[in-house]
């Protein structure tokens, strides 16, 4: 059995597309998933199940999301290893004066292209920063997000792949759920 992580996009967000956690919870335990845990109430699970791609599982997930709740929801997943990864590849954490507070983590369903890259590359306005390593845009948003030059160009439209978003934080505490988990 494989650590596994996934994210689930737009839930519980404005009153919309409402998935109690104990409800999600059980709809990946009647996956088969095991020893499955939820973070916060937007969607973030840890849990364990055999040898799959992130892709295929995202899919499977969201399938049952669709057939236990009655509205499609976006899943991205990854591995407890590319989560790691994700930790260590951060490229903001060794420059200096950057707050921790202020970093999140786009984690995308593909590598964009690069006609998309130069489009995020542009939109991006000093002093906000963003970094893309393979299936994650790195940002940096002194002025926090709804300051930042990016609020209003959600990424999904700017990289034409599903995209969702977790603070520093919370990516930090799913891959500590990972490594409780083993």
């Amino acid at each position: 059995m494989l650590i596994y992580i996934s994210m689930l996009r737009g839930i519980n967000v404005g009153g919309h597309k409402r998935i109690k956690m104990d409800q999600l919870r059980e709809s990946f335990e009647a996956l088969d998933f095991e020893q499955v845990k939820t973070y916060i109430q937007s969607g973030n699970v840890v849990f364990k199940a055999g040898k799959l791609s992130p892709a295929a599982l995202s899919r499977r997930i969201e399938e049952r999301i669709l057939s236990d709740f009655g509205f499609s929801a976006s899943v991205i997943s990854r591995t407890a290893e590319e989560m790691a990864g994700t930790i260590k590849n951060n490229p903001f954490l060794n420059q200096s004066g950057i707050d921790p507070e202020k970093l999140h983590v786009a984690f995308l369903s593909e590598a964009p292209a690069p006609s998309a890259l130069h489009k995020l590359a542009k939109l991006t306005l000093k002093p906000d920063q963003s970094r893309c390593l393979g299936r994650e845009v790195y940002l940096y948003f002194p002025n926090g997000v709804s300051g930042s030059s990016l609020w209003k160009h959600p990424l999904d439209g700017v990289l034409s792949v599903v995209t969702t978003t977790r603070n520093w934080k919370t990516v930090n505490s799913l891959d500590q759920m990972c490594r409780d988990c083993r």
